[in-house]
């Protein structure tokens, strides 16, 4: 290996090239690739070079035959999986994040990130309106979110007992209850099996039409256990994109001095438009919350939130020593104590980047302008013939067809199709279509055009094409 010379800029400069072109193109992309772009893939099968080659001829390899092969989830067209598309800011400062290549664990590794990592803590509790003093951390996503998150439930309630979980594990302490709502997120599920509170041994509070948690059936849930509990809520309900009751799951938790935690991958950041103030009432009286940067607030992947209200929670969970390691930073923030992983790239510069070119009312206008668009997508598919199942809180919409099978035929002409991607669920027990707006690419016309594409196809398989 040689030291940097006029070929490594050379190379760099033809990175950024190729990379600035595919940003500049990802909107007219088919959405999905299709055939050809997937067999062209077998151009990287083949076997290890014995011996150094040209990066540039790797590099245009991986150009030439990988970004045909890419999901345009970057571009407006797509509705699929919450997928946000990369800002601007978060692109070019993901770039530069990855030259300055810096392990975000602790602030002598990093003190440009262990600084920004306090400057956006800050900035994320005035934006969502949460209590002061409140800790974030960053992680890979939602579903290692609301695993710290819980960790940190667990072993805040269990010292509440006299029980230290981190020296003594969970053998023999005393039992934690888990409440979930009946359209729990799989991920949280997940979760709380790595936490070791298991998928299985939750108590389960039935939901309403839309997935709200039935609040009002909590009070009778927990007959006989007088133990540590934890509350999980949700922030947006994956399908329909539906709040849990807040204010009376926060009521019942308080009584039972409960740990409420609030799984909000895409949600949360609807506590960040004044308009949905009906939708977020009393879930600034959480205890924890997770989230998702990759979604919302439209970063590069992968980055998620973990907020919890109390200070040092988090790092009586995940506090790591080594004599190799320095002595407590006196006020910074020190990252690996925060996670369940010790080194972490700089996930907080994307955050930083989009949040100070966005501001507070550009946040605000990404949360709403979504919302507006799901129900200009929702309004002609259901004066179209289609079937609209949730009511258009958010960014979800859930679509059905006359019956199950013509669901899965207008999924797969929409797939077939490219001009659009969405995906398929189950909603009480048949076939539906979700399509999730998300990105800040996503217009008006953009959501006009990808309901008459929908109704397009379905015109096509009801006249038999």
């Amino acid at each position: 290996m040689t030291g940097p010379d006029t070929s490594d800029r050379d190379y760099l400069d033809d990175a950024a090239s190729r990379a600035v072109g595919y940003a500049a193109t990802v909107a007219g992309r088919r959405v999905f690739p299709d055939a050809p772009a997937l067999a062209g893939l077998d151009a990287f099968d083949e076997p290890l070079p014995d011996g150094p080659s040209d990066p540039a001829a790797t590099l245009r390899l991986l150009d030439e035959a990988g970004s045909p092969a890419t999901v345009a989830s970057a571009g407006p067209d797509y509705y699929g999986f919450v997928t946000g598309g990369t800002h601007p800011a978060a692109l070019g400062a993901a770039w530069l994040t990855s030259a300055w290549d810096q392990n975000a664990a602790l602030p002598v590794m990093s003190p440009v990130t262990a600084h920004l990592h306090t400057v956006v803590q800050g900035w994320m509790t005035e934006l969502l309106g949460l209590p002061g003093g409140t800790e974030l951390a960053f992680v890979t996503g939602a579903t290692m979110a609301n695993a710290a998150a819980l960790a940190a439930a667990r072993d805040t309630l269990l010292a509440r007992e006299g029980w230290d979980v981190q020296g003594r594990g969970l053998f023999g302490a005393p039992e934690v209850a888990v409440v979930v709502g009946e359209r729990v997120h799989t991920t949280l599920l997940k979760a709380l099996g790595l936490v070791g509170l298991g998928r299985e041994r939750v108590h389960v509070v039935p939901a309403d039409a839309e997935g709200r948690m039935r609040a009002e059936l909590l009070p009778d849930l927990l007959a006989g256990h007088d133990g540590p509990v934890i509350v999980c809520a949700q922030a947006g309900e994956v399908n329909t994109g539906a709040f849990d009751p807040f204010e009376e799951i926060a009521d019942w938790a308080a009584e039972r001095r409960a740990w409420l935690h609030v799984d909000g991958a895409f949600g949360l950041w609807a506590l960040a438009d004044p308009s949905r103030a009906g939708l977020v009432r009393g879930l600034d009286r959480a205890d924890s919350w997770a989230t998702d940067a990759h979604k919302w607030l439209n970063v590069t992947y992968d980055s998620g939130l973990v907020l919890v209200r109390e200070p040092g929670a988090l790092r009586r969970s995940f506090y790591a020593a080594a004599a190799y390691l320095p002595a407590d930073a006196d006020g910074e923030v020190e990252a690996m104590h925060r996670t369940p992983q010790t080194s972490q790239r700089a996930r907080v510069v994307e955050v930083w980047a989009v949040l100070r070119t966005l501001g507070r009312e550009g946040v605000a206008r990404l949360v709403a302008d979504s919302s507006d668009h799901a129900r200009l997508l929702a309004e002609p598919l259901r004066s179209g013939g289609l079937e609209v199942l949730n009511e258009v809180v958010l960014n979800q919409v859930l679509v059905r067809g006359k019956d199950g099978p013509t669901t899965t035929a207008l999924l797969a002409a929409v797939h077939a199709d490219g001009r659009l991607w969405c995906g398929p669920t189950v909603w009480d027990g048949a076939p539906a279509m979700r399509l999730s707006v998300s990105s800040w690419r996503t217009t008006a016309e953009d959501a006009a055009r990808a309901a008459d594409v929908v109704l397009e196809l379905a015109g096509r398989l009801r006249s038999g094409e």
